[in-house]
């Protein structure tokens, strides 16, 4: 062998070397994910206990933004190649109330009315450590005060809605399995809707998850597509496997399941990177020289751009140039809404859910799911309270 293919053959090895291990076959990778949904679990816990009456949409926003944060620059301080890893928000706090389904994020001229008691609030929200995402959303009713065990009324129809959301998230996290199809998934999620007569929202899916992708290739449908949904396409068939992350998001209604943008204002974008185009309006050159900047891969609410007058300028020749995805607010007006998210880690021990909140104990419905279902969640209830008694005595033995 001359010595220019030794060079050749040793930059190879050296490439090799240098590769990146950017799935959870990784520790690090792995120990990023679980620290993001620590950060995602604490911010929404926090966020149901500020949901009060006369609580404001905008405050709540902020509240959560700051938590995550603040929370995500206490980690990883050290820098790296003289870099500080970047940590922070990955997907902006949005407060959706009654007939708004998700992405409410108002700018603080737009502000809507306060809750108030008996409001059906949906809370989204996103963080990540490195790119590497976690994400959550989950359904409250407005209590008359934090102490307060349960809002004066939740109708039967309310309850029945937001325990199928919540099931049918459960179920379908226990799905996602390597080797298992999103079509599996699909028709998990379909039985449990039909077992409590309920309609999944068919435009929210579920996302793989990569390093600042947040809705990766493979795609989990709520529903196949009807005839009457000719703006819905199939989505295309795929296998899950081990060391995958995904986002389960599920949202189901008691009416007929078409959440359609309304009147509010678009406030929350996210940067095509795969579109180039010279805009011609200085604003819009602003805006996207700015977006480049604090937010190349991620979503962004327009709130935290530095000059939002400008930015409500230049936005539409981003939109119509296709430079950035709007997140519209969706109203679901034929019916009531629950929606709740959590994030999925398929490892080799089998799928772990790690973000999300217990369904509020005040939501409860006298029907009953299908035997199939009934099981699926039996053994995770078994599986949690396993995990629960572990956790327990991990912790006696600390005290001893």
């Amino acid at each position: 062998m001359s010595s220019d293919e030794e060079d050749i053959v040793g930059d190879d090895v050296e490439e090799e070397e240098e590769t990146e291990v950017t799935d959870l076959s990784n520790s690090d990778v792995c120990t990023k994910y679980q620290e993001a949904s620590k950060i995602v679990n604490l911010a929404l816990e926090g966020l149901v206990a500020q949901c009060i009456p006369g609580a404001k949409i905008l405050d709540l926003c902020e509240f959560g933004h700051t938590v995550m944060t603040a929370q995500a620059a206490k980690l990883y301080t050290k820098k790296v190649d003289g870099k500080l890893i970047d940590r922070g928000v990955s997907f902006p706090v949005c407060i959706s109330v009654n007939d708004i389904v998700c992405n409410h994020s108002p700018l603080a001229t737009e502000e809507t009315a306060p809750l108030k008691v008996g409001d059906i609030v949906k809370i989204d929200l996103g963080c990540h450590i490195d790119g590497y995402i976690a994400v959550a959303a989950h359904t409250l009713v407005v209590k008359e005060s934090p102490d307060a065990e349960a809002p004066p009324t939740v109708d039967e129809e309310l309850g029945n809605v937001a325990v199928a959301a919540y099931n049918a998230m459960l179920v379908a996290a226990a799905s996602i399995a390597a080797g298992a199809k999103n079509s599996d998934v699909t028709l998990a999620v379909d039985r449990v809707a039909k077992a409590y007569g309920v309609t999944p929202i068919s435009s929210v899916r579920m996302h793989q998850m990569k390093r600042y992708v947040l809705d990766g290739v493979k795609e989990v449908a709520l529903k196949e597509p009807s005839p009457e949904d000719p703006e819905e396409e199939k989505v295309p068939p795929c296998t899950f496997e081990q060391a995958e992350v995904y986002a389960v998001d599920v949202a189901m209604s008691t009416g007929d399941g078409r959440a359609r943008p309304g009147e509010l204002r678009t406030t929350v974008f996210k940067r095509n990177v795969e579109k180039q185009y010279l805009l011609k309006v200085k604003a819009s050159r602003q805006v996207l020289a700015e977006v480049d900047k604090k937010f190349p891969t991620l979503p962004f609410s327009l709130r935290h751009l530095s000059d939002i007058r400008t930015a409500r300028l230049g936005i539409n020749e981003c939109i119509a140039h296709g430079l950035l995805t709007p997140y519209p607010s969706l109203h679901e007006y034929s019916g009531k809404v629950a929606h709740f998210k959590c994030t999925v880690l398929l490892l080799p021990s089998g799928t772990s859910r790690v973000t999300g909140l217990s369904l509020p104990p005040y939501f409860s419905t006298n029907k009953e799911a299908d035997e199939e279902t009934k099981k699926i969640l039996e053994q995770i209830a078994e599986a949690e309270a396993k995990k629960a008694k572990k956790k327990a005595k991990k912790k006696n033995k600390k005290k001893k």
